[in-house]
């Protein structure tokens, strides 16, 4: 299956906090999207692993992703080492992506910043010929590098390269985020109350896309990362 855009991140819910906006937008305009989840969150403080397999699968629903896939590293202790390096490789050889989205470059959790040099590592050495990886049928892979890796922003404020409009998603967006029930604000849980699950931080996550979208001239916007430079082709494309 052929995904235009995916979105690689270290756990259940980091995709739909950071870019959820521009996936569903980018949908809603005829591009496949998909996500692949690094790790279970196994060792989040609220609710089981399998309560976020669940909440993931309900949040790609309307999120209106073609594919979800979990690689189930081990949560808070994955690596950047070859192992995780070429099981990557063979999922970006099958989806064929023409973009990645992965996690921040610097946060507070040290998930994130690994995961995004996990995913850059592994989407340059995809492209690599001498890098021999089988698909699900046992027949050999063809080399594929995706054409650009972006980089959200998530809990630390990093200044933005560039903004994505997601004034038509960000209802949606919210939905997906509020999907994961077990890990945000909620007045009648009787689980511990954790950085993400106080009704400030959610505050802050819709104030942010109003901020992106201010800075733009629309109502709601996302921000990322590139470390490439940008080129564009039609200056009245620029917003």
């Amino acid at each position: 299956m052929k995904i235009n855009i995916l979105a690689i991140a270290a756990h259940p819910d980091d995709v739909e906090l950071s870019c959820a906006g521009t996936l569903i937008a980018h949908k809603d305009k005829g591009y496949t999207t998909g996500v692949i989840d690094l790790t279970r969150g196994e060792m989040g403080t609220r609710g089981t692993p399998e309560q976020r397999i669940e909440e993931a699968t309900e949040a790609g629903k309307i999120m209106g992703l073609s594919v979800r896939e979990n690689m189930e590293f081990e949560d808070a202790f994955f690596t950047n080492d070859k192992a995780h390096q070429m099981a990557l490789i063979q999922k970006i050889r099958k989806y064929q992506p023409d973009i990645v989205i992965t996690n921040t470059t610097y946060d507070r959790h040290p998930d994130h910043a690994r995961g995004a040099q996990l995913v850059e590592e592994a989407c340059f050495k995809a492209g690599l010929a001498k890098i021999e990886t089988l698909n699900s049928q046992g027949d050999p892979q063809k080399p594929w590098r995706p054409k650009k890796v972006y980089y959200v922003i998530q809990s630390t404020s990093l200044s933005p390269n560039f903004f994505v409009d997601i004034s038509t998603a960000q209802e949606r967006k919210m939905e997906a985020i509020r999907a994961y029930g077990s890990q945000f604000f909620d007045p009648n849980s009787k689980e511990p109350e954790t950085y993400i699950a106080k009704p400030e931080f959610m505050n802050m996550v819709e104030s942010r896309a109003v901020e992106y979208g201010h800075r733009i001239g629309v109502k709601y916007a996302e921000g990322f990362i590139t470390k490439e430079f940008i080129g564009v082709k039609d200056l009245y494309n620029l917003s």
